[in-house]
C-alpha cells in the first residue's frame, strides 16, 4: 500500500488527534432498595409483612483523580468490586451525566468527537464463533469505517490491523467458543482489540484484557498494547492481578479500594510511596500483589492482630488525601479551568468538525443491510443446517411418511391426525428455535450498537431476510418427503397449496418466538412462556377439542395452529367438507356433522398474514427498548 493511499486512509479513519485525558474528583453513586424492620432468619420470615422498602445509596467511586497522556499506559488496579469497570465506563464517555466531577480530553469536556476517537474493549470477548478472524475484522471494517473509503480500502485496513496485532497466522481460523474449537484465548482477546483498532482510536480503554489468560499470554498482550502506546495512543486498562513482568510495563498506576483511591502515580514509584507511609513488604514480592493486599486491607501488621485490618484502608485513604491528592489536583487544575475559557475560532472549529463528521459518517442504511445480511448468512448457516438439525427433520419426515404410508383418502381420521401432526411439529420447532435468537445475541447486539456500527432497523431487517432461507429449506424438505410418502391428494396444485400453507405457518411460528424472545430477553423464561403458549394453541387447534367452552372461545382465534390446520384440511377436502370434518367426534367412535364455522379460507389466510406482520412488529418494538 502506497504512502499516499495510506495517508488518505489514516486521515479518513481518524482525525489523528492525540488525547490527554484528565479526571478530577470523579464520584459515582447508585441507589438500591433494601428491606428494614425485620431480623434475619425466622424473624424476617414471620415479620416480612412489616418490612419496608427503603431506598439507599451506595458510593461506587469517591473522589478519584488522575491523568494519562499519549504514549502512556495507565493501569487501574484493585480487587473485585472496587469500581474499576465503572471508572472505565466514565472515562470512555459511556456514563455521561451519571457522575460528578470533571473528565477532560485535551482540556475540554467529553463530546461526540472524542467518542468517535475512543475504542472500548469489554472484559468479555463477544464475537461470532463461526466467523474466521479475517472475516470478523473485515465485516467490522466494512460497517465502522467511513463511506468515503472503498470496500477494497476497508479490507486493507483490516489486513493491516491483523498484521499489527500478530494475527496473520490464525486469520483463517474460526473464532470458536466453549463448544467450538477455535483460536486461543489470547488471540481472541487481540481480535476484540482489533475491533476497536480499525477506527484508529486516539484513546483505547480496556476492561481487564488479561482476564483468564496465563502469565505468558498476558505479557504478550500487554506488549502489544505497549507497541500501540509507542505510536502515540493513550491507553487505559483495568487489571485484576498482573504479573511482575506485566506490571513493569505500566507507565502509571491507579489503585482503588471500595471506590476510594489509594495511589496514583508512576508504577515504578509505588513501592517507595507505600514505604514512606509505613507499609512495605517483609520480603521481595510482585508490587501488584502487594498493592492488592493493601487494597483488601491486608498488611504485615495484620498477621499479628486481625482486628487492625479495617485501619489499613483508612490509613491509606488518609495518606492519599493528605499527600498525593493535592499534588495530582495541582498538576491538572490548570486544565480544569481551560474548559471555561472561550476558544478562539470556536465557530469555525465547530463548522470544521461538522464537515469532517459528514465526510467520515457511517455507511448508508442499505449498505448496512447488505453487509449484515452477508455476515448473518455466513454465521447462521452452520447452526441452521447443522447435521443434528437436518437429521431431526428428515427423520421426522420419514417416520411420518412411514406411519401414514399411502393412506387411503377415505380414512379421514388417520389423515386428520397426519395434518395435525404437521401443524404440531412445524409450530413448535421454529418457535423454540427462534425464541433464543435475541437473548443469545443481546450482548453482541448491544456492544455493536454502542459503537455506532449500524442502525436497529438495518440489523432487524437483515436478520428477518436472512432467516427466510434458513427457516424455509428444512420444512420444504419435510413437506416433499412426507406429502408423497403419506399419499396425500396426488395433484400438483394441492401439493403446492400445502407447501405454501406450511411455509407461511412456519414463518408465523418463528415470528411469535422472535417476539417473545425480544420481549423477555431471558432464554429460560422465554422458553417457558413459549411452552405454555404453544400448549394453549395446540389444545385449541381444532383436533383435540371441538366444542371449546364459550369463555375460552376467544383463545381459538388467536391460535395460528387452528388456522393452519383448517387450511390444510381445506386443501385436501374442500371448504365445505372441512367444516364437517372440524366437527367430527374423533374419539369414542362418534360421527361427523355439519357445524357452523365462521372461519373460512379467506379469514384463515388473512389471520396468518396479520400474525406474520404483527409478531415481527412487536419484536422490533421490544428491541427498541434495549439501550445501547
Amino acid at each position: 500500500m502506497g504512502t499516499e493511499e495510506g495517508d488518505k486512509m489514516e486521515s479518513l479513519v481518524s482525525s489523528s488527534c492525540l488525547i490527554t485525558l484528565k479526571f478530577v474528583d470523579v464520584c459515582h453513586r447508585v441507589k438500591y432498595q433494601s428491606r428494614t424492620g425485620a431480623n434475619s432468619g425466622i424473624g424476617r420470615a414471620l415479620n416480612r409483612r412489616n418490612d419496608k422498602r427503603v431506598v439507599e445509596e451506595r458510593t461506587v467511586l469517591n473522589g478519584v483523580s488522575g491523568m494519562v497522556s499519549p504514549g502512556e499506559i495507565l493501569a487501574i488496579l484493585g480487587p473485585s468490586g472496587s469500581g474499576k469497570s465503572t471508572l472505565l465506563n466514565i472515562l470512555a464517555g459511556r456514563l455521561q451525566g451519571n457522575y460528578t466531577g470533571t473528565v477532560l480530553a485535551n482540556g475540554h469536556s467529553l463530546n461526540k468527537s472524542v467518542s468517535r476517537r475512543t475504542g472500548f474493549v469489554t472484559q468479555d470477548d463477544i464475537l461470532y464463533p463461526h466467523l474466521t478472524v479475517k472475516e470478523t475484522l473485515v465485516f467490522c471494517s466494512l460497517l465502522r469505517l467511513p463511506k468515503t473509503l472503498s470496500t477494497k480500502e476497508k479490507t486493507r485496513v483490516a489486513e493491516s490491523v491483523i498484521a499489527e496485532l500478530g494475527l496473520a497466522k490464525c486469520e483463517n481460523t474460526i473464532i470458536g467458543n466453549s463448544f467450538i474449537r477455535g483460536v486461543s484465548g489470547g488471540e481472541r482477546k487481540r481480535v476484540s482489540i482489533g475491533h476497536e483498532m480499525l477506527i484508529n482510536p486516539s484513546l483505547l480503554v480496556l476492561d481487564e484484557p488479561t482476564s483468564g489468560l496465563d502469565s505468558t499470554t498476558a505479557h504478550r498482550l500487554v506488549s502489544t498494547l505497549g507497541g500501540l502506546a509507542r505510536k502515540g495512543k493513550t491507553i487505559i486498562s483495568s487489571m485484576h492481578q498482573p504479573s511482575s513482568r506485566v506490571y513493569q510495563m505500566f507507565d502509571s498506576v491507579l489503585l482503588l479500594s471500595e471506590g476510594n483511591c489509594l495511589y496514583f502515580g508512576k508504577g515504578s514509584a509505588a513501592m517507595d510511596y507505600f514505604a514512606s507511609v509505613g507499609f512495605s513488604p517483609s520480603f521481595p514480592m510482585n508490587p501488584a500483589d502487594f498493592m492488592l493486599d493493601l487494597a483488601n486491607g491486608v498488611a504485615q501488621v495484620d498477621y499479628q492482630c486481625e482486628g487492625e485490618k479495617p485501619n489499613v484502608k483508612q490509613s491509606l485513604i488518609s495518606s492519599y488525601n493528605n499527600v498525593l491528592a493535592p499534588r495530582i489536583k495541582a498538576a491538572i487544575g490548570a486544565d480544569t479551568a481551560a474548559r471555561e475559557k472561550p476558544v478562539k475560532g470556536k465557530r469555525m472549529k465547530r463548522q470544521e468538525d461538522k464537515r469532517r463528521s459528514r465526510n467520515n459518517s457511517c455507511i448508508g442504511w442499505f449498505s448496512q443491510f447488505v453487509i449484515l445480511l452477508h455476515r448473518g448468512l455466513k454465521e447462521r448457516k452452520h447452526e441452521a443446517f447443522s447435521s443434528l438439525r437436518v437429521f431431526q427433520v428428515i427423520a421426522a419426515a420419514i417416520l411420518a411418511g412411514a406411519m401414514w404410508w399411502r393412506s387411503d383418502i377415505g380414512d379421514v381420521r388417520d389423515r386428520l391426525g397426519l395434518l395435525f401432526f404437521i401443524s404440531i411439529f412445524w409450530g413448535v420447532f421454529p418457535a423454540f428455535n427462534s425464541v433464543f435468537t435475541f437473548p443469545q445475541e443481546r450482548a453482541l447486539f448491544t456492544k455493536e450498537r454502542a459503537s455506532g456500527m449500524y442502525t436497529l432497523s438495518s440489523y432487524y431487517v437483515a436478520r428477518l431476510v436472512g432467516d427466510l432461507p434458513m427457516e424455509l429449506i428444512l420444512p420444504a424438505a419435510f413437506g416433499i418427503v412426507c406429502y408423497w410418502m403419506a399419499g396425500l391428494k396426488p395433484d400438483l396444485i394441492s401439493f403446492l397449496l400445502t407447501m405454501i400453507t406450511l411455509l407461511g405457518y412456519v414463518l408465523v411460528a418463528q415470528g411469535m418466538g422472535l417476539a417473545l424472545g425480544a420481549a423477555i430477553m431471558d432464554a429460560k423464561q422465554a422458553s417457558t412462556v413459549v411452552t405454555v403458549t404453544m400448549l394453549a394453541f395446540l389444545l385449541t387447534g381444532g383436533f383435540y377439542v371441538n366444542k371449546v367452552p364459550a369463555w375460552m372461545q376467544w383463545l381459538k382465534y388467536t391460535s395460528f395452529t387452528y388456522y393452519c390446520y383448517k387450511l390444510l384440511i381445506i386443501v385436501q377436502y374442500g371448504e365445505k367438507r372441512a367444516n364437517q370434518l372440524m366437527g367430527c367426534s374423533h374419539h369414542h367412535g362418534g360421527g361427523c356433522g355439519m357445524v357452523e364455522e365462521d372461519v373460512g379460507t379467506v379469514v384463515s389466510v388473512a389471520a396468518l398474514l396479520v400474525m406474520f406482520v404483527g409478531y415481527r412488529l412487536l419484536a422490533y418494538a421490544a428491541l427498541r427498548r434495549i439501550k445501547a
